[in-house]
């Protein structure tokens, strides 16, 4: 299974199980975590939520074969979208372990969980306007409001990876631990908010969360259309065909 699922001690782990392919993301997949995180809601047993990769990758971000098969249904129903819907409204909490490289929804995903924690490993980019894109899933928001707007328009204008220790520093991250410890430690983190009131941690979560949860869900709409359209243009054909065949691409033809 390229998403393993487990639940034990009131802990549903999702796990990224796709190493030969850096983790990249297929559209079954996504509706793999999104029935997940769905079902999780209704399931008195799981308390609290661990999204984990593989010590040598977090996620290398979309499967671009699969991806681009699947984006003429740029809608609200596309499985990435129910993923992230739940995802950006689950009322457990929510702990992401990350360590390798966390590509686009790699590290978009994270603003939408409540812990995170990374390997001394990991590295972070959200590579959309090298794509001819824009960015996704309400990160136009978010992450300017987590890291203040200059160092949001560094990492989202020029697309470049940064490592765990500035994730650390500007706050996309809440630790940044040695390898071999991640994952033992976030199953600890998670192990203690199994153990407190499931009521104040609901509450404490939507008091949080509740005063933008409309605006969230509205920069995601309009975050879509933007990008469902640029996916189409000419800048993101020459991207992706550059991609496939490994060159750099040239976007000064396009205005």
């Amino acid at each position: 299974m390229d998403i393993q699922t487990s639940k034990a001690n009131g802990i549903l782990t999702i796990e990224f199980n796709r190493p030969d392919k850096k983790n990249a993301i297929t559209s079954a997949m996504y509706q793999s975590m999104a029935d997940a995180l769905s079902d999780a809601e209704d399931d008195s047993a799981v308390r609290a939520i661990l999204i984990i990769g593989k010590p040598e990758i977090f996620t290398a971000g979309n499967d671009l074969d699969d991806f681009l098969k699947h984006s003429s249904a740029m809608t609200g129903d596309r499985p990435v979208a129910q993923f992230m819907r739940h995802l950006s409204t689950a009322t457990k909490p929510v702990i992401a372990a990350v360590s390798g490289s966390a590509i686009g929804i790699g590290t978009t995903m994270l603003m939408h969980c409540d812990l995170v924690y990374a390997s001394e490993t990991a590295k972070f980019s959200m590579p959309f306007t090298q794509l001819g894109l824009c960015p996704e899933f309400a990160s136009s928001m978010l992450f300017p409001q987590l890291v203040g707007y200059q160092r949001a328009a560094e990492k989202l204008l020029l697309g470049e990876a940064f490592t765990a220790e500035e994730a650390l520093e500007i706050g996309l991250v809440s630790r940044v631990l040695p390898l071999a410890d991640l994952v033992s430690f976030a199953q600890a983190q998670a192990a203690k908010l199994v153990a407190l009131p499931a009521s104040s941690l609901r509450t404490t979560k939507r008091l949080m969360k509740s005063a933008q949860m409309e605006a969230v869900q509205q920069r995601m709409l309009e975050e879509n259309k933007h990008f469902g359209e640029m996916l189409g243009a000419g800048e993101a054909k020459e991207a992706f065909t550059a991609f496939f065949e490994k060159r750099r691409p040239d976007f000064t033809k396009f205005s």
